[in-house]
């Protein structure tokens, strides 16, 4: 545990100064990887998409399982330069912070063009009839979303299962999103079970990131939130972390969007103020809150075992 928070904290510090992107090389190599199987195994069915997911997640998931315990067991060293690095790229907070608060900076300067564009690079939705209260709604939606993803839901496995656990909460979330969302009616159930395991390997990881929001945040305000709205939303699990977050904020979310001359219909989360610059960039202060109380907490079970 003591080795999981120096690894935790040194790839925290490296992602900070040198983050790294979605675009990265490892990220795009695994991309193709996941196209090259969902193109030569998918046939429908829901034991293709499994032997497809195994080859995905699994293998990777093992590979570096089994290098770190090699590691360990020869050079602590190398282990603990081996999971930063492995750490390192699965998870971070620049990633979704810096361009956060490069989107407030456009709301506060009255540029809705350049926020919007910078929304659509960000998010890949098109954002073209969004007013300024509505990107920043989403802005810090879409915050919440990604600090969960690529930070707390990595940290939960990565203090579980080591190195190995932060990939695989990666690898089951990267494909989850990209064979889950697959069309049924041309692909088939081919992306059922990638789904269906994510949703599962996600469970607790989500909510702890909730909980975390309302400890560091509006606690009353996010637990009812949390009770009340949250089972409205489509997906519920990513409506208990909204609205969690809306509530800790004391911000309203949700609510329809216009897309492509329609509307996209959405109930409203949290209590309070309608969204802009400011709340976005409390959003950023949340989510570094709750991360200085993970580690806070890791430190104090850390300090405990070694004590006793």
């Amino acid at each position: 545990m003591s080795m999981s928070l120096v690894t935790l904290i040194a790839a925290l510090l490296i992602e900070h100064f040198r983050p790294i992107s979605n675009r990265s090389q490892v990220y795009i190599a695994f991309t193709r990887y996941a196209h090259y199987l969902e193109r030569h195994l998918n046939a429908g069915q829901p034991l293709h998409g499994m032997v497809a997911w195994s080859l995905a997640v699994l293998l990777p998931t093992l590979v570096v399982g089994g290098i770190y315990g090699v590691l360990y067991q020869t050079d602590m060293t190398l282990a603990w330069v081996f999971g930063a690095a492995v750490l390192y790229l699965t998870a971070g907070l620049r990633y979704f912070s810096a361009p956060a608060e490069q989107l407030a900076a456009a709301l506060r300067e009255e540029t809705p063009h350049a926020a919007r564009k910078k929304l659509a690079q960000w998010s890949g939705r098109s954002t073209d009839e969004w007013d300024s209260t509505t990107i920043a709604r989403v802005g810090i939606e879409y915050t919440l979303s990604l600090s969960h993803r690529h930070l707390f839901g990595v940290i939960v496995w990565f203090v579980a299962l080591g190195p190995a656990g932060a990939v695989f909460y990666r690898l089951a979330q990267v494909i989850g999103q990209k064979w889950g969302n697959l069309d049924e009616y041309e692909f088939g159930q081919f992306g059922s079970f990638a789904a269906q395991v994510f949703e599962l390997v996600d469970w607790l990881p989500l909510r702890m990131t909730a909980l975390s929001f309302a400890i560091v945040g509006d606690f009353e305000d996010a637990v009812y939130c949390w009770r009340t709205q949250a089972e409205a939303w489509g997906r519920q699990g990513m409506g208990i972390l909204l609205a969690s977050g809306a509530g800790a904020l004391g911000v309203r979310l949700g609510e329809p969007l216009p897309i492509g001359g329609e509307v996209e219909f959405r109930p409203e989360l949290g209590l309070g103020d309608d969204a802009d610059a400011d709340y976005l960039q409390s959003a950023v202060s949340l989510i570094w809150r709750a991360a200085v109380l993970w580690l806070a907490l890791i430190f104090l079970f850390t300090f405990a075992v070694l004590v006793g």
